[in-house]
């Protein structure tokens, strides 16, 4: 079984998002994080409906390493609630698959 998950976050800001990218990869929790360009998000917020700047984060990790990939999301974000979605990862290149399991630290145990 693929063991592999994309995890979406957005960010405020570019520097919030490489800020951010910096930390997971540093902590060795993904293989890689890419930032696309900051898009127009709609949506209801505590009764209202919001329009935002934010730029998406794709975060390539593992299914062992997201308890602690969440947990540093929720440390580091400037939102109160932030997007935090994990999308498993189907078939895919084996070896680029390998390169992202072999790039993720799997020790959990491990959170700051």
């Amino acid at each position: 079984m693929n063991e592999a998950l994309v995890v979406l976050t957005t960010v405020e800001t570019t520097e919030d998002g490489e800020r951010l990218a910096r930390v997971i990869i540093e902590r060795e929790l993904a293989a890689c994080v890419q930032m696309l360009p900051p898009m127009t998000s709609i949506y209801r917020w505590q009764g209202k409906i919001e329009q935002a700047s934010e730029a998406l984060l794709l975060v390539k990790t593992t299914r062992a390493a997201y308890p602690e990939l969440e947990l540093v999301i929720r440390q580091n974000h400037s939102y109160q609630t932030p997007e935090i979605i994990a999308l498993p990862v189907g078939p895919g290149s084996k070896d680029y698959l390998d390169w992202l399991t072999a790039s993720v630290r799997h020790n959990s145990a491990n959170v700051n």
